[in-house]
């Protein structure tokens, strides 16, 4: 299973530096699942996200309170609502699909914003 943890954990941590690149890409949630995986896989590979400069306070803040700070809050709530607008200028207008669509990015930006700052 270790090696199942770090091939996953190699996987998430290269999507989430793939986010910090790509504004159409999360960060925070790949890298919070790489951490998890490199909990159970390798401490080396750990500690070096845990004390990177640039993503280690928020992963440290997301280990103590569940803490997402404000400026991510706020980069999901414009990810979403453009993601949203594209699905529905772009496809094919199905109103089950948008209905549905919107459910999904509701109880996720309602999880979001329920998380300390």
């Amino acid at each position: 299973m270790r090696s199942v943890y770090l091939a996953l954990g190699l996987a998430f941590a290269g999507l989430g530096l793939a986010g910090a690149l790509l504004p159409v890409l999360p960060t925070t949630p790949f890298l919070i699942l790489a951490a998890a995986c490199f909990t159970r896989s390798s401490a080396r590979l750990e500690r070096w996200l845990i004390e990177h400069p640039r993503f280690g306070p928020t992963l440290e803040e997301w280990r103590e309170r569940g803490a997402i700070p404000f400026k991510a809050k706020l980069m999901a709530l414009a990810g979403t609502t453009s993601g949203f607008l594209a699905i529905w200028l772009i496809g094919d207008g199905d109103p089950a699909i948008l209905a549905f669509t919107a459910l999904l990015i509701a109880v996720g930006l309602a999880y979001v914003f329920s998380r300390p700052s």
